[in-house]
């Protein structure tokens, strides 16, 4: 009877001894309250009382209300640390290693048990991580989806950061779950709505190489970061344990950009990134912080493929540009007698940008036998005539660019009517503002509120933008793009007595931009408006009409000259000109003078000019 027994008997003692620890309530909170945990389970105070995970995952946790409970998913967690070994790669000290690793340490944990964690293991020993790189895509003009820029981190192994193969690193990206059919429009709409669920992946780094600097035509900057081997390993640890977990995905704030700020903290709790952005975190506000905390050692900058074909095409005539484009259509114009007239060292800048035009065109296109035959036979002419070696000067880097959130003030009149104007706008950048580590001709203003203070101490709100986005992208002999603008809010109007009405709006528009010269930019959009106007007869006024105007980097900053007209369905027709001239007073101070003229049949044309002081502050 004993021996059968026995076995029962030293089982309940091994299972006794393989127990979780036993912890009072309080000492079970004060380590459910310790920051380490917090960052591990992605848990912020809620508005009410309490706590809530950004994770939006029920598989992320193991208590039911571990969403909104540390102590209680901190209770779930050392209780499966015990577990039976027997689950292997199910076994929570597999699913979790960077909570086990963090708790052992806590707890002086000896007696755990030791499941084979079969596939962790290969998926970290084949990452080997040992350093982290900071990488910023810059903002792409002609993607809504891009027009941020977007941040992720590359993971270096011992071996690939001694021998500079970078690209046989990875890439650690956090990023929305879009579905095929969604063009780019739709993309930033959805993401505006937090319409998509956001998830981390690991990919190769030639990948998104690949991806941003060839098919979105994106310079890269690559920011070493002096996070130890230790500290890298933490925050890899931490990725296994957020495979396949979705987050909600956010345009402005819970974005790739923020989701890595969290996992820098978690690799160094010391630091405190996030709490920077608690309304907007735009990538190049998460660059300049990551800066301004100290991690940056180096700095690499990768022009894009558009950028190095313009760079290499900048020095040739209009006659040497039809060249280009003849001999990246067709091969055989090598050997026409007119070609072979023109100098050798012509020849080689014409053939090299026509190899880079092909190269362009194929980005993101199937192979195509012809076109991979016509750059074939463009190497070897170049390889028997080589240009200079191509040098690109590197822009001013993101961060260094101005805040993204500006107050202004501004005083001014309209017509004989003296007014103060006070404004906000939470992001981003317009067409006029500090241009330094921006492109010329991109625009994104999100939330931007304007009030006005008149004479006799009237207040009246003049404009609620929602959203602005401005794309002018300048076509040349190689590159014809589109330029489009969209935007929607609330903005004041002509209306009937002569007052001016408050009207919610959508317009948008699409058309073309040039640089005829340098640092000045023309651009003519056809336009449609629809909007709802008290004093019309109908509940929503559509529109059609154009807009057109130039761009011009001076020795001030910039100045902005342009006219709208739209023509309504019910007969109303409203033009309008104007002028902003923008002072670079420093990085993060600009002064701008705006004049403006309207006409309207429901009043009088009506004048404007003010004085506005712009502060860009985070």
């Amino acid at each position: 009877m004993f021996k059968r027994l026995a076995p029962l008997l030293i089982g309940s003692l091994c299972a006794a001894a393989q127990a979780s620890p036993q912890m009072a309530d309080t000492q079970l909170q004060a380590l459910a309250s310790e920051r380490y945990w917090l960052l591990l389970g992605h848990y912020l105070p809620s508005r009410l009382d309490g706590w809530r995970s950004y994770v939006d995952d029920d598989a992320f946790f193991l208590a039911d209300e571990g969403a909104t409970s540390p102590t209680a998913e901190l209770q779930a967690t050392l209780d499966g640390l015990y577990a039976d070994p027997a689950q292997g790669n199910d076994h929570v000290q597999c699913k979790y290693p960077a909570r086990t690793r963090w708790l052992r340490e806590q707890l002086q944990l000896s007696d755990l048990p030791s499941p084979d964690c079969g596939e962790y293991r290969s998926w970290y020993d084949d990452i080997n991580p040992h350093a982290t790189v900071l990488v910023f895509p810059d903002a792409y003009l002609n993607s809504p989806s891009s027009m941020f820029g977007h941040t992720l981190l590359r993971i270096d192994s011992p071996d690939t950061q001694a021998s500079g193969t970078t690209l046989l690193t990875y890439a650690l990206n956090f990023g929305a779950m879009v579905e095929n059919m969604d063009n780019g429009i739709l993309y930033a709409w959805k993401g505006l709505a937090g319409g998509y669920p956001g998830q981390f992946s690991l990919l190769p780094y030639r990948d998104k190489i690949g991806e941003y600097s060839r098919l979105e035509n994106r310079d890269l900057w690559e920011y070493q970061l002096n996070l130890t081997p230790e500290e890298t390993a933490r925050m890899v640890e931490h990725v296994w344990e957020l495979r396949q977990v979705r987050f909600d995905y956010f345009f402005f704030d819970e974005n790739c950009s923020y989701r890595l700020l969290e996992l820098l903290e978690v690799a160094k709790p010391q630091l405190h990134l996030t709490e920077q952005f608690p309304l907007t975190a735009i990538p190049a506000d998460t660059v300049r912080a990551v800066r301004e905390a100290g991690l940056i050692t180096d700095v690499t900058y990768r022009p894009s493929r558009e950028r190095e074909l313009l760079a290499q095409a900048e020095p040739l005539t209009s006659n040497e540009l039809d060249w280009v484009t003849r001999l990246a259509a067709d091969s055989a114009v090598l050997k026409d007698p007119d070609y072979q007239a023109i100098d050798s060292q012509r020849q080689a800048l014409i053939q090299e940008s026509a190899y880079r035009l092909i190269r362009y065109q194929s980005s993101g296109q199937e192979r195509d036998q012809a076109s991979a035959d016509r750059s074939y036979q463009l190497l070897q002419a170049i390889n028997q005539n080589p240009p200079p070696k191509l040098l690109i000067d590197t822009p001013t880097y993101p961060e260094y660019g101005h805040e993204s959130r500006t107050w202004q003030l501004a005083l001014g009149s309209r017509d004989d009517r003296a007014f103060a104007e006070y404004g906000l706008r939470l992001a981003y950048h317009d067409l006029a503002d500090n241009l330094a580590g921006f492109p010329l001709g991109a625009q994104i203003e999100l939330g931007t509120l304007n009030i006005r203070q008149y004479q006799g101490n009237h207040w009246q709100l003049e404009e609620l933008g929602l959203v602005s986005i401005r794309s002018l992208t300048p076509r040349n002999q190689l590159l014809k793009p589109w330029s489009w603008q969209v935007a929607t809010g609330l903005e004041r109007v002509a209306g009937d007595d002569d007052k001016r009405r408050l009207v919610p709006h959508l317009n948008g528009g699409g058309g073309f931009s040039w640089n005829p010269v340098s640092d000045l930019q023309t651009f003519a959009l056809a336009t449609l408006r629809v909007e709802h106007h008290p004093d019309a007869d109908e509940a929503l006024s559509p529109a059609a009409g154009f807009n057109a105007g130039l761009l011009w980097r001076n020795g001030l900053g910039n100045l902005l000259m342009e006219t709208s007209n739209d023509f309504f369905t019910n007969g109303e027709v409203r033009r309008s000109l104007k002028l902003s001239q923008h002072w670079e007073l420093g990085t993060d101070l600009g002064l701008r003078l705006r004049a403006r003229r309207e006409f309207s049949h429901r009043s009088d044309p009506e004048n404007e000019v003010s004085l506005q002081l712009r502060w860009y502050y985070y």
